[in-house]
């Protein structure tokens, strides 16, 4: 017996098509900020631009698998199914060493808090970046910034997988559904 519906929380393609904009819309945001407000939080040049892009590039898969899904695209599901795993690797490859980084240079976060938001001395003069950190980033404090990143980059990586799990399945259900046996009338 095959269980159409096991593990998941939404109807398939709906459900699928909401999760997919979900991801776009965090992926989005957090590409956007990655790019705005990296230098602030990682000192080593092109790092946050690869973070960003990263997060550009998972909202890219979840925006073709949205569409692919209201599409009802059973070649473009193939090809979600096919690119997921590689995002999900590099994702987690990001989120290890977006972790390692932040308890790297945790001593130039607190000193950029402490003197008034500013640019850390040796990026500001590579010319990385510009203006203030947010105060945001700086009243809750870094043991609280670096818990939110951590669990931020988890809950990104597990909903990741479940996409893949619901664009599996889609794909899936079509092939069970085209090999049923009809009553003969």
């Amino acid at each position: 017996m095959w269980c159409d519906n096991c593990l998941l929380i939404f109807p398939l393609r709906a459900g699928g098509m909401a999760w997919a904009a979900l991801i776009f819309l965090y992926s989005l945001v957090g590409g956007i900020i990655l790019f705005r407000y990296g230098p602030f939080l990682f000192f080593v040049y092109p790092e946050w631009q690869i973070y960003g892009g990263v997060a550009m590039g998972v909202a890219a898969v979840a925006a073709i698998n949205a569409i692919s899904l209201a599409n009802k695209s059973y070649i473009w599901t193939r090809a979600c199914t096919v690119l997921w795993p590689f995002v999900i690797v590099i994702s987690a490859i990001r989120a290890i060493i977006m972790i390692v980084e932040l308890q790297r240079g945790k001593d130039k976060i607190v000193w950029e808090c402490a003197n008034g938001g500013q640019l850390w001395t040796t990026s500001a003069t590579a010319g990385y970046g510009s203006g203030n950190i947010p105060p945001g980033f700086c009243t809750a404090g870094f043991s609280s910034l670096n818990t939110l990143f951590i669990v931020g980059l988890l809950a990104d990586i597990v909903c990741q997988m479940y996409m893949l799990l619901i664009t599996w399945r889609y794909p899936t259900r079509l092939e069970h559904y085209a090999s049923l046996k009809m009553p003969s009338t």
